[in-house]
């Protein structure tokens, strides 16, 4: 930790009624979202503007990142019942923007792009005004998987790269650095819409290898992106190194901008899926 570390940043107690409606509509459909479960500060702001981040495919994940507090293990089968059931909450909820992103199921053939692609279908019928954005694992790069989903036509088709090439192999042990970048050119080249991705900071990166990260999306084909504080899950995850102040992000967005980026979100609580339909 360094000298010039800062506090953790801190933030208004959410809506409880807000939290309570969205929970009881959740519960009913036998549902969780990614805001729900990662307690994501943002989530009562996003529930006011109509937006939510759903999680298919199960609650259990093939690989094991240092970053994340999905539990890792065997996963079920996929549910045949999930699409209808995500496209019923949309609906439900009354959501203007529908994120969809999804465990790594490195288990299956398909590595679940078939899933995501019945939850765009399923929601294009329940509720067809609600946009969507599928934020995908990599799918171990498996082409057919992703031109399943770059087919099902979303509104938005994104990745994360997560961290910079230095530490993807410690914090993405199981994921690639160049494997991520390949997925979004893959996107870019064939996706009629934008294609976005989304860093963390505070895991020991230099500014400079940031910046270069930054190109390396850039010249992939990503023209949105998000950066975040990382902050870490559990003692078990990999420390934060450093808290940034509000002008390091400000500082990032510049630069991402003057890169060409033609979206960017960058704050301390910012997360991928932070402001997606207004981008």
């Amino acid at each position: 930790m360094t000298n010039d570390q800062f506090s953790k940043p801190r933030v208004k107690a959410p809506d409880p009624h807000l939290i309570a409606k969205t929970h009881d509509v959740l519960r009913s459909h036998h549902l969780t979202t990614v805001c729900e479960e990662s307690a994501c500060p943002n989530r009562a702001e996003c529930y006011q503007r109509g937006t939510a981040t759903f999680m298919i495919l199960g609650d259990t994940c093939t690989r094991a990142c240092r970053f994340c507090n999905v539990k890792t293990g065997r996963a079920a089968p996929p549910d045949p019942t999930e699409p209808e059931r995500v496209a019923a909450a949309v609906r439900d909820l009354g959501l203007r923007y529908a994120v969809i992103t999804s465990v790594d199921r490195d288990d299956l053939k398909d590595f679940g792009s078939n899933q995501f692609v019945a939850v765009v279908e399923a929601i294009r019928q329940a509720s067809p005004q609600t946009k969507i954005e599928l934020l995908t694992p990599d799918f171990r790069g498996d082409k057919e998987a992703l031109d399943a989903v770059i087919a099902a036509a979303p509104d938005k088709l994104a990745h994360n790269e997560e961290t910079v090439r230095r530490l993807s192999p410690a914090i993405r042990p199981q994921s690639d650095y160049d494997r991520s970048l390949a997925v979004l050119r893959h996107y870019a080249e064939r996706f009629d819409g934008p294609v976005k991705s989304s860093l963390m900071v505070g895991l020991g990166e230099t500014e400079e290898e940031l910046y270069e990260t930054m190109v390396d999306l850039y010249e992939a084909g990503v023209r949105q992106l998000t950066i975040g504080q990382y902050l870490q899950p559990t003692p078990r995850h990999a420390p934060v190194v450093r808290y940034f102040p509000p002008e390091h992000f400000k500082k990032l967005k510049e630069e991402a901008l003057r890169i060409g980026f033609e979206a960017v979100a960058s704050d301390i609580l910012v997360r991928s899926s932070y402001y997606a339909e207004e981008f």
